[in-house]
C-alpha cells in the first residue's frame, strides 16, 4: 500500500463526563463505514425519500465524507484506508496546518480497530463552492458538540481544498441548526419554496463566503479555542 493511499485525517475530541472519559475521533469516511452511516442518515432524516446512496457518493470526485467514532466502542480490527482516487494527496504538503491553533490539537493517536461510528457530515465541491449536503449525528450521542466539530471539520477540508465559499440547505423549522450555521459566518441567502418532499417543507438557503479570508479564519480560530474549553481538548493527528 502506498503512502497515498492510506492518508486519513483524523481528529479527537475527548470529553469528560460524571461516568467516564470519552475520546472522540473524526476521520475521512471510507467504504467500510457505508452501513453505520447509511444507519445513522435513517435515524436523523427518516422521512426523506429516496435514500441517500452512499457508496455511489464516496465513488465521486466531487463528494467528501467525513465520520466521528467513539474509540470507546471498539469490535474486531479492521484496515482503514482511503482510495487512490479519493486520497486527497494534495492535502499531504499543508493538512498539518488545518487546525492551526496548537492548545486545540496534540499527536495522539487513535487505537487500531472496528470504530463505532457516532456522526458523519459530507460536501460536494464545484470550483470554488462547496456544497455541504449533510450533518449527522445518533440521536444518544447528540448534545456533545460532535455536530459543530463535525462543521468545523468540514469548513477546514473544504478550505483546504480551495473552496472559497460554503452553502448549504436547511429546514425553516430548525432553528437550531441555523443558529449553528450563523455562529459560524453563515448568512441566509435565499429560501427554497416546498424544498423537502416528505412535507413540502421550505429550505433557508444559507451561505458562508471568503471562507479563506484572514477576518475568517480569525473567527474559526476563535470558535475553535471556545470549542475546546467547552468540550474538551480535541487531538488531531495525520497517518500515512
Amino acid at each position: 500500500m502506498s503512502s497515498i493511499e492510506c492518508v486519513i485525517i483524523i481528529l479527537k475530541l475527548k470529553l469528560s463526563s460524571r461516568d467516564k472519559n470519552l475520546s472522540y475521533y473524526v476521520r475521512l469516511a471510507h467504504k467500510e463505514d457505508i452501513a453505520q452511516v447509511t444507519e445513522i442518515d435513517r435515524e436523523a432524516f427518516p422521512t426523506l425519500w429516496p435514500p441517500v446512496d452512499y457508496e455511489h457518493e464516496l465513488q465521486s470526485w466531487l463528494a467528501h465524507y467525513i465520520v466521528a467514532y467513539d474509540d470507546s466502542e471498539m469490535g474486531e480490527e479492521a484496515e482503514v484506508t482511503v482510495a487512490p482516487e479519493k486520497s486527497l494527496s494534495r492535502l499531504t504538503s499543508r493538512v498539518r496546518q488545518l487546525f492551526n491553533d496548537e492548545h486545540f490539537f496534540s499527536s495522539e493517536l487513535p487505537p487500531p480497530g472496528r470504530q463505532y461510528i457516532i456522526g458523519f457530515a459530507g460536501f460536494w465541491i464545484m470550483a470554488d463552492e462547496a456544497h455541504i449536503t449533510n450533518i449527522a449525528v445518533r440521536k444518544i450521542h447528540r448534545r456533545r458538540g460532535i455536530g459543530e466539530l463535525l462543521l468545523i471539520s468540514i469548513i477546514d477540508l473544504a478550505t483546504e481544498l480551495n473552496a472559497r465559499n460554503l452553502t448549504l440547505e436547511v429546514r425553516a423549522s430548525n432553528t437550531a441548526a441555523q443558529s449553528l450555521y450563523y455562529k459560524y459566518g453563515f448568512s441566509q441567502v435565499g429560501l427554497r419554496r416546498g424544498y423537502y418532499t416528505d412535507n413540502k417543507e421550505d429550505a433557508v438557503l444559507m451561505s458562508a463566503e471568503n471562507i479563506t479570508s484572514a477576518s475568517f479564519q480569525s473567527r474559526l480560530n476563535q470558535l475553535k479555542k471556545a470549542h475546546s474549553q467547552k468540550w474538551g481538548i480535541a487531538l488531531y493527528q495525520v497517518v500515512r
